[in-house]
């Protein structure tokens, strides 16, 4: 095991000699560094002595694995696994690689970290987006019963066909600041309503968005904006907005059940478009001839009802009022259903 006390002085080498562990840093040099730990905090606690080939002792005081046990499994010093978790080193990627197996991490967690130690090329700015989006909505408009939608790298939505507006509630209608799709999964009507298994569909999307924008929380505005958002209007869900998962978004049957239609089910897909891979397309293609003929109503009907459009809005339950939308989107809100 490497025994190492690394000191606060400067970017010293945390490891000697060579410097495998990793650098001491200043808080302000690493932005991701604690949310790195408090990620790797979280699945130590996850994980069994069991897990790892060792005796289980009984009581412990804290749930899981302890920093001593992490470190000695994965070859580093404890003083310097504590300040891992603490936010306060640079860990190299041979370090994260035995921490990760230690922790037993699947790919996409080892992704995640990986990507908040800074050790993937960096989040793109996402300024090509718009040309992007006014390409794919051609193709999203092709698919006249199979509702889509286009997200960029913090999942707001920014194109949508006719089919997902007939479907979820047209997303014109929700104000600009609160136009993303885990806000939507979270309190829109449309969802929680009618989205039969609710919470573990919307708890994939959260483990997506979760990982889609964790490098990014520490240092872009609108990310901010968005957790702030969701905090603000979904109080009652805080333990999600500070969860530690992260994973995929990956294919799943849905079933909705609608108030005047009927059930519906959809197969969910994802796919990244080439011209910007930090964005996200998601379909929901009809299961069955039924669900295809009951979107091509949905779609008519929708037609049908002219140009208003629908305001996504809070769930609202009792005890739970609606955040406001603003006086033209209020203007606009009718129910969808």
């Amino acid at each position: 095991m490497h025994d190492s006390t690394p000191t606060p002085r400067g970017r010293e080498s945390a490891h000697a000699p060579g410097g495998t562990e990793g650098e001491i840093v200043e808080s302000h040099t690493l932005s991701n560094a604690k949310e790195l730990g408090a990620f790797l905090r979280a699945h130590r606690e996850r994980r069994s002595p069991r897990d790892v080939g060792l005796p289980d002792t009984g009581r412990r005081r804290t749930p899981g694995l302890r920093r001593e046990e992490v470190a000695a499994l994965s070859g580093v010093g404890l003083a310097w696994y504590t300040w891992l978790e603490q936010g306060r080193v640079i860990p190299s990627r041979k370090v994260l690689e035995a921490v990760a197996r230690t922790l037993g991490l699947n790919a996409v967690s080892y992704r995640h970290v990986l990507a908040l130690s800074g050790l993937l090329p960096p989040a793109p700015d996402g300024a090509g987006h718009d040309a992007v989006a006014a390409g794919v909505r051609a193709l999203l408009d092709t698919w006249e019963n199979s509702p889509a939608v286009l997200l960029d790298s913090r999942f707001d939505i920014t194109a949508w066909n006719e089919a997902y507006a007939a479907v979820w509630s047209d997303p014109a209608g929700i104000p600009a600041r609160r136009r993303n799709l885990m806000w939507c999964v979270a309190g829109s009507p449309a969802f929680r309503s009618t989205l039969l298994d609710w919470e573990p569909v919307a708890r994939a999307v959260l483990a997506h968005f979760r990982g889609q924008t964790a490098r990014l929380a520490a240092t872009d505005p609108r990310t901010q904006e968005i957790y702030a958002t969701l905090r603000e209007d979904f109080p009652e869900l805080a333990e999600w907005w500070e969860c530690q998962g992260v994973g995929d978004l990956t294919a799943r049957r849905v079933s909705v059940l609608l108030p005047r239609h009927g059930g519906l089910d959809l197969l969910f897909s994802a796919f990244r478009p080439v011209d910007d891979p930090e964005a996200l397309v998601l379909v929901q293609a009809p299961a069955g001839p039924a669900d295809r003929a009951l979107v091509a109503r949905l779609v008519r009907e929708s037609r049908d009802r002219g140009a208003g459009v629908v305001c996504i809005g809070r769930d609202r339950s009792p005890g739970h009022p609606a955040p406001s939308a603003g006086p033209v989107a209020a203007k606009k809100e009718r129910s969808s259903a």
